[in-house]
């Protein structure tokens, strides 16, 4: 995404929206309850698509990129990282984070490499998606504010992610919420034939491991990306402005190069970097979770995923499970906002 993203698309007019939800919040007396206490701090209901963007972006330094984020909340309050999706973006996020900074937590949603304002700082940097580079982009950035431990929660990518750092960086994580649960993969593992129904699901894997999938995907980006959107939260009635908030952040110059990697390095058609196989090595034999984590799965969810039990046993610490109710799909902070921050103020007390 070109410098103009600093123009009209960083002044979201959202920010009015922000302040009042989160003026709402408090009278009800939410804003004084205290973080850390499920007993204490219960989720008001919030009709999902009430706020519909942030405040003015802020960008640092962090790792190998400018990463562009919204914040929200007390600078001084316990930090949750949310971490979106493909082919979603940080709006996944807006109305779970003032739900969240009024109950006194500061809130930090970036955009993923790839998406949106974030950059790279150096064009001869890999437009690299492999699963353990972008875990060391959220730790770059906890690193460049100053944040030594944080509860971490996000879907798809943004699951995958906040597992991956539960995984090798425990003592930077206090808690993770992660949607469809455990999410660490594998390249040896990916090498096992799927059955025909989840071949199917999976069918943008092995379009994008062609260069006509690479061609495809750049040039029916939105398009591709309402698609998946459509499949993968099949009751979910998103009007097109919801979808062309986000997919705008879809336009960031990396974000094709990036996401056809982080497919092809899934399946073996592509390489990571070697600096990064250690790494990968511990990721490959699917380590036990031992901080604090809820998962959690929308009873709509169209796109791919294991059934509970399958991973229950990858998670060693305090840990509950929840199906949501009513229709909700993969892109469950969206579509179901009140369940996904309740998650992270539950999980922050367990």
């Amino acid at each position: 995404m070109t410098k103009e993203i600093n123009g009209d698309r960083r002044r979201f007019l959202g920010a009015a929206a922000l302040t009042v939800a989160a003026a709402q919040l408090a009278a009800t007396g939410f804003a004084d309850a205290k973080p850390g206490n499920a007993n204490l701090i219960q989720v008001p209901a919030i009709k999902p698509g009430t706020n519909t963007s942030f405040g003015p972006l802020k960008q640092i330094d962090a790792g190998l990129l400018n990463i562009g984020y919204a914040e929200a909340g007390p600078a001084g309050g316990p930090v949750v990282i949310l971490l979106h999706g493909w082919p979603y973006d940080i709006h996944s996020f807006a109305d779970v984070a003032p739900l969240l900074a009024s109950a006194g937590y500061r809130v930090i949603v970036p955009y993923l490499r790839g998406y949106g304002t974030t950059t790279f700082l150096s064009s001869a940097t890999m437009r690299n998606g492999q699963q353990s580079v972008v875990a060391l982009d959220a730790i770059a950035l906890m690193d460049a504010l100053g944040i030594q431990k944080a509860v971490v929660a996000g879907f798809d990518w943004g699951a995958r992610t906040a597992a991956v750092m539960a995984a090798l960086w425990p003592e930077r994580c206090k808690a993770i919420v992660s949607v469809s649960g455990y999410l660490i993969g594998s390249q040896a593992a990916n090498q096992a034939p799927y059955p025909p129904k989840a071949t199917l699901a999976f069918w943008y894997q092995y379009y994008f491991a062609t260069e006509i999938g690479r061609a495809g995907y750049a040039k029916y980006l939105h398009d591709f990306a309402k698609l998946i959107w459509q499949t993968a939260s099949p009751k979910w009635n998103f009007d097109d402005a919801t979808f062309d908030r986000s997919a705008a952040a879809l336009d960031n110059p990396d974000h094709v190069a990036i996401t056809i990697h982080n497919y092809r390095w899934r399946i073996g058609a592509a390489d990571g970097e070697r600096q990064y196989d250690d790494l990968e090595k511990k990721l490959a034999a699917f380590p036990i979770i031992a901080v604090p984590t809820i998962t959690m799965e929308g009873d709509s969810n169209g796109a791919i995923h294991a059934d509970s039990s399958a991973y229950r046993n990858k998670f060693s610490g305090k840990y509950e499970y929840r199906l949501i109710p009513g229709g909700i799909g993969h892109n469950l902070p969206q579509e179901a906002p009140q369940a996904f921050a309740q998650a992270v103020v539950d999980v922050d007390s367990f």
